[in-house]
């Protein structure tokens, strides 16, 4: 394009050496001076426009260029740009100044006269800084209940010079729809220019899709200014179109399009992307039995129960999340059968890479707007500022089909619905007034306008439909009957599934842990590792949260007691994970179980979103990677209860009942296997093989049912004490689900379960380690651990209740046996003392 320029820093008199890489790269460090200096060469010819770009700037900064001020930045979320066309030099100087981002929202909230804006500053436990909602910046950085307080400043995106004549495209988005009548799709390609012209300027555009048969040409004409040109593609009605599809439902099928602009100026334009065809539907209607209304997601017309997790910032400092974490993390996601994450509105909208990659592996993303736990201002200079942001960000991300879902915050309508912040009731008014002028009147207009193609909901968690009926605050965000709920509960008995709500959509749920050893000792002196040391006190950010882990372990287990301080401190952090791993597992099944009833009103459960994923830094909290990305206990068993295929058991009133739980898109006759095992004897006590059991596609059915107490006595030498129940599904050809167990009793009172010899031997099969392992006893939630060797295994913190069994690792960087057989630790629980 022979009217156009980009130019690169020239890093020639960079003062900063914090400033890292090429410009463009947009792999720099956040942590910068306040005063950021580059000079520019720039040749002389002559250009209509010449724009300095910022993508991204952390987060309020005076930009100037040759000692003449070009504007300033308040918000982490916008794109800048700054037409320098009139102060540029043959070499130029370019500051960026930058202000205290605690400072700047301690003005701003001093400045706001009309009304308070809650809350002034988080718990004291969380360490952080205060008026975090007065400032368009990640609002973990001031701090988290996961995380910690690092108020980050810096550019944190790229930065480029656009030179150019006639005009300039600024950006470029494709949309699918699917017309049911005419059984046909058809794309909206919009393109915004930044025409400089004086002049209309004609031209074409030609839209090429080589696999789809499809090519169109359109006659086209830019008007001076800033505008967008919208294009109806029509797709070939005789090309098969193969959808996209959401992991574990089918293909994430792309194709290849060319977008060519050849217009009078004589420039020529040729954009390539990639497109992708889904739809998506958010169905809230009646359900038969039940007041309320659905809440779940329609992709391609097919109901999809959706399945995963909730995603945080990878990284307090954004510079240090590459490609390769993020490839990292959602590759764990998918592996671990999950097809969805939502990303929370306390951080930041993510890279074009983290999109990228969840269109190639299919999760489905749930994008919040950056809006978490607080009151936010509704002055005319914030709004501003928002729908800046707001129009931005819906631009760059709405051509990827893995987002399926617009929200506007996290927890804001239910942080008003539940006075949280303790808002006199004659002042309420004020405050719905603020929220509905934000959320409503200025986010959801934007996004309406933008976006045609996908659902928006105002909040998280929200009553849907009902919200709005109610004027967009419900009395209740938490009903069951509508929308979707968040919910923890830190002292029931979490292996109790009738603490759960019976929810439309479990969207927010968990259990913390702590991370393992191995990441502890990274950032760690042998000083800390202790349960109680100042470090495991600092690291945690829930008040009460290192409590409330042992209370719920000392439901069911008993806690360490070891002389050793360093073995002491291992067996409680293995013991949290086992923890959070049963009861996230037990919450997680009963959401699944839940999908096809109605009972006393309350049920068609679609879909579970554990909280968290990942972690932001090496401390106890709720994720299931660890920093860097090691899997915990939870991770692995996320494998088996997201699994598409799943018998899924629970009592009530004395009565085991299993569920076969499907994802598949077709029914299967299987047979039910149920082992009784005794835990003093690797040999099984009974087996019951049921044959011919129809499970039902996308569907969560009852298959068996026995009173428990029949079962044991049917099982001689049983009791609920002494035996535990195991159950499979299994068909032809190898086709099997995930072996699950249900616990008769707690392991604290088990009777019979020995200490066991615990042994494995490795070997290499091409990229692969063979570990297998050996046991001389029945052995609860065995665990592999190889220390710091990056990598992960295909099933961990199992239940052993065969002699051998054989565990694949997979490495994420290269070692070799000798290194694995050396950093190898074995953990079974009964090796806790």
């Amino acid at each position: 394009m022979s009217d156009f320029l980009v130019m690169q820093w020239l890093m020639s008199a960079l003062s900063c050496p914090l400033l890292t890489g090429k410009a463009g790269d947009g792999r720099r460090s956040l942590v910068v001076p306040s005063v950021l200096q580059v000079n520019l060469h720039v040749s002389d010819r002559k250009w209509q426009k010449v724009n300095l770009v910022f993508e991204g700037v952390d987060t309020v900064a005076q930009i100037l260029l040759n000692n003449v001020t070009l504007g300033r930045t308040d918000n982490m979320f916008n794109r800048y740009s700054f037409d320098i066309a009139r102060v540029i030099q043959e070499v130029n100087f370019v500051e960026v100044r930058f202000l205290s981002a605690v400072s700047y929202a301690a003005e701003q909230s001093r400045c706001h006269k009309a009304h308070s804006i809650p809350p002034a500053c988080p718990p004291p436990v969380q360490q952080g800084e205060c008026h975090v909602n007065f400032i368009r910046k990640e609002q973990c950085s001031f701090s988290w209940d996961w995380g910690p307080s690092f108020p980050t400043q810096g550019i944190w995106k790229d930065v480029r010079i656009e030179a150019y004549n006639h005009y300039h495209l600024i950006y470029f988005s494709i949309t699918p729809f699917f017309v049911k009548n005419a059984q046909q799709w058809y794309l909206e390609v919009e393109s915004i220019f930044d025409v400089v012209s004086s002049k209309p300027i004609a031209g074409l555009v030609t839209v090429n899709i080589p696999k789809l048969q499809t090519q169109q040409t359109f006659n086209v004409k830019l008007q001076p200014g800033e505008g967008s040109i919208v294009l109806l593609v029509n797709i070939n009605k005789s090309a098969a179109v193969e959808a996209w599809w959401p992991n574990g439902h089918g293909k994430q099928t792309g194709y290849n399009m060319t977008t060519t602009f050849m217009m009078e100026a004589g420039c020529q334009i040729e954009k390539v992307s990639k497109v992708y065809f889904r739809t998506v539907e958010l169905v809230q209607e009646p359900i038969p039995g039940s007041p309320g209304l659905s809440f779940y997601f329609r992709i391609n017309g097919r109901p999809i129960f959706i399945k995963g997790s909730n995603w945080i910032p990878a990284d307090s400092f954004q510079d240090r999340v590459t490609y390769d974490t993020l490839r990292l993390l959602l590759k764990s996601a998918a592996d671990a059968n999950m097809n969805a994450l939502r990303v929370w509105g306390g951080g930041v909208y993510e890279q074009d890479e983290f999109y990228d990659i969840c269109d190639e592996i299919g999760i489905m993303i749930w994008q919040d707007f950056m809006f978490a736990c607080a009151l936010y201002p509704t002055n005319q200079n914030y709004l501003e500022s928002v729908r800046a942001e707001v129009s931005h960000q819906v631009r760059r991300l709405k051509s990827h089909p893995s987002i399926i879902l617009w929200s506007g915050n996290n927890e804001n309508e239910a942080a008003i619905a539940g006075n949280w912040f303790s808002i006199p009731a004659p002042d309420r008014g004020v405050y719905i007034k603020d929220y509905v002028t934000l959320y409503v009147k200025n986010i959801r207009e934007i996004v309406l306008s933008e976006d045609k193609s996908r659902p928006f909901v105002a909040s998280s968690p929200t009553n849907g439909l009902e919200s709005v009926k109610e004027g967009w605050l419900s009395q209740d965000p938490y009903d069951t009957h509508y929308g979707d709920t968040h919910f923890y509960d830190y002292n029931s008995d979490c292996w109790n599934w009738t603490v759960y709500p019976r929810t439309r959509f479990a969207s927010e749920y968990g259990f913390q842990s702590w991370p393992s050893f191995s990441t502890i000792e990274k950032v760690s002196s042998p000083e800390d590792w202790s349960y109680t040391s100042n470090f495991s006190l600092h690291r945690q950010h829930h008040e009460g949260g290192n409590i409330q882990m042992l209370q719920e372990i000392e439901r069911h287990f008993k806690l360490p007691q070891s002389p050793d301080p360093v073995k002491k401190f291992k067996d409680m952090i293995y013991l949290t994970q086992v923890m959070q791993a049963q009861c996230i597992k037990t919450e997680t099944e009963f959401y699944r179980f839940s999908q096809s009833e109605i009972i006393n009103g309350e049920g068609h459960t679609m879909g579970a979103l554990y909280w968290q994923l990942n972690d932001i830094w090496q401390a106890p909290s709720w994720a299931s990677l660890e920093y860097g990305g090691k899997w915990k206990l939870l991770h692995y068993f996320a494998q088996n209860f997201f699994a598409p295929l799943l018998p899924v058991a629970y009592e009530d009133k004395g009565m085991l009942h299993i569920y076969s739980v499907s994802d598949f898109h077709e029914d299967h006759k299987l047979t039910l296997r149920v082992v009784v095992h005794a835990w003093s004897s690797l040999e099984p006590v009974c087996i019951l093989a049921k044959e011919g059991v129809t499970v039902k596609a996308q569907s969560a059915l009852p298959i068996y049912k026995e009173s428990i107490s029949d079962l044991l006595e049917r099982c001689r030498n049983c009791t609920r004490k002494s035996c535990i129940v195991t159950f499979c599904l299994v068909g032809e050809d190898g086709f099997q689900s995930p072996t699950n167990y249900y616990f008769l009793s707690s392991l604290k009172d088990a009777v019979g379960l020995e200490k066991t010899q615990l042994s494995a031997s490795v070997s290499q099969q091409d990229d692969t380690y063979i570990f297998v392992l050996q046991t001389t006893a029945i052995a609860p939630f065995v665990t592999l651990d190889v220390g710091s060797i990056k990598g992960r295994f295909s099933d961990n913190g199992f239940l052993m209740t065969e002699k051998k069994k054989v565990v694949v690792f997979y490495p994420w960087e290269p070692t070799s046996v000798e290194e694995l057989e050396s950093s190898l630790t074995l953990t079974s629980l009964l090796d806790v003392v």
